[in-house]
Order: structure tokens, then sequence, then C-alpha cells
């Protein structure tokens, strides 16, 4: 049986790929299927652009912020954001996605969804495209769940080394109901 990382009970998942793969593109589809499945997802990113920034300049809450706020909680009727900058002495290679996740509102989440975080050591479905001419991540990581992939002959490539569910990447219903039945597993068993 396929088991899902929790935090604070709730199921964790990430996707890890290397650049160019279509993480992004992939989540882009499957987070309206799981709402549509009543299933409430947080998502946590993973980025390389050291710099990047969600503000815009010229607003408010960027002249705010460049004028020495080390965060700004920006709200209006319809969402929030907190931005927090880092001293250089805060700075770190990579996040710790662990360090961040008690940022999440956990009474609004069914699932969290974590895009990159490749090294964490947390359930993940890796999306591989042989096309690219990258290794395979999956099995040197134990915590990869399932490859999802756009190779139609996959399986008999990898005969011997595949002992984890295959996906069709470009199969969003696929992925949905794959992971809606690890929830439905993990709610069957959970301890009453």
């Amino acid at each position: 049986m396929i088991s899902l990382t929790r935090y604070h009970n709730i199921p964790l998942l990430g996707f890890a790929a290397f650049s160019g793969t279509g993480k992004t593109s992939l989540l882009e589809q499957l987070i309206p299927e799981l709402n549509q499945a009543n299933i409430r997802v947080a998502m946590v990113k993973h980025t390389h652009h050291e710099k990047f920034d969600i503000d815009k300049p010229g607003k408010d809450s960027y002249r705010l912020r460049k004028a020495g706020a080390e965060q700004m909680l920006l709200a209006s009727a319809k969402r929030w954001a907190l931005m927090v900058e880092l001293a250089p002495q805060e700075q770190i290679a990579e996040p710790d996605l662990f360090e961040l996740l008690p940022h999440l509102n956990r009474k609004k989440t069914d699932l969290i969804l974590v895009e990159g975080f490749k090294h964490e050591k947390i359930s993940k479905i890796e999306l591989h495209r042989p096309s690219l001419n990258k290794p395979l991540m999956y099995p040197h990581d134990p915590n990869i769940i399932a490859i999802a992939t756009d190779h139609e002959h996959f399986q008999d490539e990898y005969p011997d080394e595949l002992q984890c569910p295959l996906l069709y990447i470009n199969n969003i219903s696929e992925i949905t109901t794959f992971i809606t039945g690890l929830l439905q597993d993990l709610k069957k068993n959970e301890p009453k």
C-alpha cells in the first residue's frame, strides 16, 4: 500500500522533475480537478530565482518594503499575501519545506501539493519525459510513489526497475483518480 507523507495529519504530495518537464502546467490542470472532487488544495512552490518578487515596483507595498519593512502583509477583501525579507545572515542555500509549512492555514487544507523541493523526503510523483534526456530519479529516490510519463512504452524499457504505479502525464483524470484514491485509502485507515 502506498502511503503519503503527512504534515499535522494533512497529506503532503510533491511533484518532482527536471526543469522544463511541465510541473506547473500539469498542476495548473490538476488543481481544478481536485477542487471539483471537493479537495481543498494548498500549494507550495520552490523557485530557483533568488530575486523573485510578487510585488510591483511603484506600488505602496513595494515602496514600504524597500523602505525597510522586513514583513509586508498585503490584504484586500479577496486575498492576502505575506512577503518576508530575509536578512543576509538568515539567507540559506535552499529553503526548508517544513519551516515554510506552518505558514499555511491547515484548517482550510485537505491536501498540500509541493512543486519542486525534489530533495525533500516527502511522497512524490516523478514527472518524466524521456525526450528531455534527463535521468529517472526513481528508484534512487525512495519517496517516489508513482511516475507520470509521456512515453507509451516506458514500462518496456524499465521492466525490472518499476515497482511503482505508472501514469500518463497528459491524462489529468488518471492522475486525479490516483491521488483521490490515495486520499480515500488514508481516510479508511485513520483510527476512529
